[in-house]
């Protein structure tokens, strides 16, 4: 019986005149494969990733009583996820109750983790930090506690230094694993030395649930509570209610973030999360925090309040969505800078914004800036103190649009601006946006004013 696919190969070859040309390199290498007949419905076949459409999936229960895994801690909710992953996937469903977590949740990729809304709580610890009293060096693997009281083996730990090269900090995540008196076994090697001239400590911080180069997971209907009043600050590049690192098709639905010394739900080098209707709020750092490198994040529906910034574009967003959110009473509403490019902000509510409402942030120069940004039909009022303006574009940005947004002011028009415009801005588009209440509509720096 002739094959299909190497008939049409030989075909397309001899009808394009590749063949001879082809000489000594195989004809599989010199042209495409032709693709294969349709296959009327997917297999579960091993090693293949594209899955049937499956109508039941495992399903675990957590709680404090009547669950499949009894319990309230983290270790109980670790257990879950890690038996669920194992299976090939599946729903870790946490029933109402309150679990108290010395350690984070490690996510795993093809788990979806589910919650009873506000019933559900997962609420980090309080902190302690000791001082190490023994040089650790990058291959080692354990590390030695001035005051070990307080520690458990099974805690997360952050470790912290200064560099003894660069002078800049060191930050560890571990896990305790192991102990004789003061001295602890680290899960993993510590890659960085760890010396007292660099004032190395111990604390217990960590996010509450952590997800590193994992994909395909959900998480939703959950109340994430980072305890902010007890512990100390670890900042959004390491942790939050929700960090991610190095992760892929993320979707945070409904879930609230709060209280955390940091930030609230934060992603980097993370390509194609998706946070719809949540409630992030009352954080020492981000609200949300798209961050570095990350590419096409959906940002829809989500509340965004009191945290010193409500929605911060890093380092190299592009092609990212940010609709229909509120920010409110945040130090800045929303911040965007450094070569985050070709994002659409469009619909939002930013109002009592401390400082300003939109910041184009300067950066060090045109090769940085945030260029091909479109804001379009926002609602700003009331954002930044006098003096101050409510949409500041600063910096060599390019091609920024403004089309149909409302700003307004009701405390009176002071010395307040709805848009500046700094001097080493270049193209800004201005269209249809509706301004009231303001000292000056727009104020453009780029325009010399007579001596």
């Amino acid at each position: 019986m002739t094959d299909p696919i190497a008939a049409n190969r030989r075909q397309f070859l001899a009808a394009s005149g590749l063949a001879a040309a082809a000489g000594a390199v195989p004809a599989e290498r010199a042209v495409p494969v032709p693709t294969p007949i349709p296959i009327p419905a997917a297999r579960a076949t091993s090693g293949d990733r594209v899955e049937p459409d499956w109508k039941e999936r495992l399903t675990v229960t957590v709680g404090p009583k009547k669950a499949d895994l009894v319990g309230s801690s983290h270790v109980v909710l670790q257990a879950a996820v890690d038996m669920v992953a194992r299976l090939g996937g599946g729903t870790v469903h946490i029933l109402p109750g309150t679990y108290r977590l010395r350690n984070a949740v490690r996510l795993q990729s093809n788990v979806r983790l589910v919650g009873s809304g506000a019933e559900s709580i997962l609420i980090k610890e309080p902190s302690r930090t000791t001082k190490l009293v023994e040089d650790s060096d990058w291959y080692d693997q354990e590390v030695t506690f001035a005051d070990a009281s307080g520690f458990s083996v099974g805690d997360g730990v952050c470790l912290r230094a200064q560099n003894p090269h660069t002078r800049g900090q060191i930050v560890i995540k571990r896990t305790l694993v192991s102990r004789s008196g003061n001295r602890f076994r680290l899960d993993r090697p510590l890659r960085e030395n760890l010396w007292l001239t660099g004032e190395a400590t111990a604390s217990s911080l960590f996010a509450i649930l952590d997800g590193d180069h994992v994909e395909d997971v959900v998480l939703e209907d959950l109340c994430l509570d980072g305890n902010r009043a007890n512990n100390a600050n670890l900042d959004g590049n390491y942790a939050g209610c929700v960090f991610l690192q190095d992760c892929n098709r993320f979707t945070i639905r409904k879930v609230t973030a709060k209280n955390f010394n940091g930030d609230g739900i934060s992603w980097q080098i993370c390509h194609d999360v998706r946070v719809e209707d949540c409630h992030s709020h009352d954080h020492a750092g981000l609200g949300l925090h798209p961050g570095s490198g990350s590419q096409r994040p959906v940002m829809r529906g989500n509340r965004l309040e009191r945290n010193q910034i409500g929605l911060f574009f890093c380092w190299g967003v592009r092609g990212g969505l940010a609709e229909k959110n509120r920010l409110v009473g945040n130090a800045v509403g929303l911040s965007i800078g450094h070569r985050d490019t070709d994002n659409l902000i469009r619909d939002n509510d930013i109002r009592e914004s401390k400082t300003v409402g939109v910041l184009f942030r300067p950066e060090r120069g045109k090769a940085f800036a945030p260029h091909r940004n479109r804001l379009e039909n926002n609602r700003l009022d009331d954002n930044g103190p006098e003096g101050s303006a409510a949409i500041d574009i600063q910096g060599e940005v390019e091609n920024v649009t403004l089309v149909g947004n409302r700003i307004s002011e009701s405390r009176g028009a002071g010395r307040r601006v709805g848009i500046r415009i700094g001097a080493k801005v270049g193209t800004v588009e201005l269209k249809d946006n509706r301004v009231t209440g303001f000292a000056a509509t727009v104020e453009d720096l780029r325009v010399k004013k007579a001596p």
